[in-house]
C-alpha cells in the first residue's frame, strides 16, 4: 500500500554529504550547505520525468528523504531527531545542463515537474537508528548505488538541528540528505528504482521501490525568454560520475610498458646508478631538482602522468580553478602504477595537492606523486603512506600560486621535461626521468655496476687502496671477472 505523502512547504536539499561522493568529487565540505526544490517537483512512485528536448544530462540521485513531524525552531542537535517522523526514499533528480546557469541556486536544474519522486511508503522515524538507514538505487535493474547513513560526513540530525538555527521547519516539510556516489545520467527509456530501508532495525522496515521512467520531451526551450541549456565536458564529468563514464579520458600515453620484471629492475636499482648509465648514453637533464621525499626510506616507481599549473591570476582562477578542475580530472583519472607529476615551476608558497587528493590517487593505485612545488596537510599525507616527492610543506590553498591549467601533456618539473608514459623513479637521492624506450637498457646497466661496486667496496674493506681499483684497470678487472660464477 502506497502511504499518503502532503504536499511540503518547503523541500531542503543538501549539496555535498557522503563521503564517497565527496571522495568522487575531490571536495569535502567542512558544514553542510543547501538549497530549496520547488513543491510542484513532487512526484509520486511509478510516474515518468521528462528529459527536456535539447538536453542530455538528465541525472538520477537517490537519497534518503526526511519528512518533519513537529515544528523545529533552535532544537539541539541531541533534539532534533525526535522532530522527525518519517523516512523515505526520493530521487533528486538534476538536469546538468543548466546547472551553470543557475549559478549554485539549482532553481531551473533542480526544479523540474516531477524532479522529486519520493515514495513509496513511509518508515517510522522513531522505530529506526539513523545512523542505520540504507539507500539504493537501480537503473534498468541494475544496482548503481548502496550506502548507508553512517556514510554520511554529517549526522541526519545535524541538518534538522542546523536548518532550525535560521528558519522553522514546519510539519510535512521535506529535507532531502544527499546522495552517495553511484549518481549519473540516465536517457528516455531508462526506469529508475530507489529503495530506502532499515535492515537491522525490527522487521526491517522499507520505503518499498520508488519507480519513476524517462520519458523525452519534445517543446524547447525559448532563448528569447531566458538563457539556454548548455553543456562542456565539465559538466558532463560531473554528470556522468567521472571522466571515463562520460568517455573523455585522454589517450593512453604512449611508450614501453613497465612490465613487472622491468618495474622489479627498477626497484633494486638506485637512482644515483640510472642517472649514470643515463649519462654514459648522453642524457644529462633527467633529474627532477629540488624534490624530496615526504619521509626517509620512501621509493618510488611508475610511469608518469602529468599535470600542470600555470602562475595564479584571479580572473584564470575563477574560469579554471572552480568545479572538476584539471587537477582534479587528473587525480580521477590515474591508472594504476602511474606517477602523477605536477609541473609548480618550483613555486612552493603554496599546495598543489593535499590530502584528499592523495586519498584519491591511492584509491586509483597510483605509484606516486611527484611536485616541484608545496603540500598541504603534510602530516596527514605522510600517514596515507603513498609515496610523495615534493620541495616540503605550505599551508596555502591551490589558488594563492597557481591556476590547474591541464593534464595529459608534456611538462617541466624541478627543471627537467617529463612526457606522460616517461619512467619516475625516486629514492632517497631524489627523482629521475627515464626515457621508456630505454628504461630496460639502463636498468640493466644499473644493476650491473651495482654488482661491481660491491665487489669493489668489499676489497676496498679488505685494506686494499683506491688506485688501480677504483675504476678498475686491467689487472683489477681480470680478478673481477675471474670471481664471477
Amino acid at each position: 500500500m502506497t502511504d499518503s505523502i502532503a504536499r511540503p512547504g518547503k523541500i531542503i536539499a543538501i549539496h555535498l554529504s557522503y563521503a564517497s561522493r565527496a571522495d568522487q568529487r575531490g571536495r569535502r565540505p567542512a558544514h553542510p550547505s543547501y538549497f530549496f526544490k520547488v513543491a510542484s517537483s513532487i512526484a509520486p512512485s511509478g510516474g515518468t520525468v521528462e528529459r527536456p528536448a535539447g538536453t542530455e544530462l538528465l541525472a538520477f540521485e537517490g537519497e534518503i528523504a526526511l519528512i518533519i513531524g513537529t515544528p523545529a525552531r533552535h532544537v539541539r542537535i541531541e533534539d532534533a531527531w525526535s522532530h522527525v517522523a518519517s523516512v523515505t526514499a526520493a530521487n533528486d533528480l538534476g538536469l546538468y545542463d543548466l546547472r551553470a546557469n543557475d549559478k549554485g541556486s539549482n532553481v531551473r536544474s533542480k526544479g523540474g515537474d516531477g524532479y522529486t519522486p519520493l515514495g513509496p511508503r513511509l518508515i517510522d522515524a522513531r522505530a529506526i537508528d539513523p545512523t542505520g538507514i540504507r539507500v539504493r538505487t537501480w537503473v534498468n535493474g541494475e544496482l548503481r548505488q548502496d550506502d548507508t547513513s553512517d556514510g554520511l560526513i554529517f549526522p541526519l540530525a545535524q541538518f534538522v538541528a542546523d536548518l532550525s538555527q535560521h528558519f522553522t521547519l514546519e510539519t510535512g516539510d521535506v529535507i532531502l540528505t544527499g546522495t552517495p556516489a553511484g549518481s549519473s545520467v540516465i536517457v528516455p527509456g531508462d526506469v529508475v528504482e530507489i529503495e530506502v530501508d532499515a535492515p537491522d532495525a525490527p522487521g526491517a522496515p522499507t520505503s518499498g521501490r520508488l519507480v519513476t521512467t524517462v520519458t523525452q520531451g519534445d517543446v524547447p526551450f525559448d532563448e528569447t525568454l531566458g538563457s539556454m541549456p548548455a553543456v562542456d565536458d565539465v559538466q558532463r564529468t560531473e554528470a556522468w560520475g567521472s571522466a571515463e563514464a562520460a568517455g573523455l579520458l585522454p589517450s593512453a600515453p604512449t611508450g614501453t610498458v613497465l612490465s613487472p620484471e622491468l618495474r622489479a629492475k627498477l626497484e633494486a636499482a638506485p637512482t644515483a646508478g640510472l642517472s649514470a648509465q643515463l649519462r654514459k648514453l648522453g642524457i644529462n637533464a633527467c633529474i627532477i631538482d629540488g624534490v624530496h621525499a615526504a619521509q626517509p626510506g620512501m621509493t618510488l616507481v611508475g610511469t608518469a602522468k602529468t599535470l600542470r599549473f600555470v602562475p595564479g591570476r584571479e580572473d584564470l582562477f575563477k574560469t579554471h580553478g572552480g568545479g572538476y578542475n584539471a587537477q582534479k580530472r587528473a587525480f580521477d583519472t590515474v591508472g594504476e602504477g602511474e606517477v602523477i607529476v605536477i609541473e609548480a615551476r618550483g613555486e612552493s608558497g603554496s599546495g598543489t595537492l593535499g590530502d584528499i587528493m592523495a586519498l584519491r590517487a591511492q584509491a586509483r593505485g597510483a605509484a606516486g606523486i611527484v611536485t616541484d612545488g608545496g603540500v598541504r596537510d603534510y602530516d596527514t599525507v605522510v600517514e596515507i603512506g603513498l609515496p610523495v616527492f615534493s620541495r616540503g610543506a605550505h599551508p596555502a590553498v591551490l589558488g594563492r600560486k597557481h591556476v590547474p591549467w591541464e593534464y595529459d601533456v608534456a611538462v617541466a618539473c624541478g627543471g627537467t621535461t617529463v612526457e606522460p608514459g616517461d619512467i619516475i623513479v625516486g629514492d632517497g637521492d631524489g627523482v629521475i626521468v627515464i626515457p621508456a624506450a630505454l628504461a630496460e637498457q639502463v636498468a640493466d646497466a644499473a644493476l650491473a655496476q651495482e654488482t661491481e661496486d660491491a665487489w669493489i667496496a668489499a676489497r676496498v674493506a679488505e685494506g686494499y687502496g683506491l688506485d688501480g681499483l677504483f675504476p678498475m684497470n686491467a689487472e683489477w678487472r681480470a680478478k673481477y671477472e675471474g670471481s664471477r660464477p
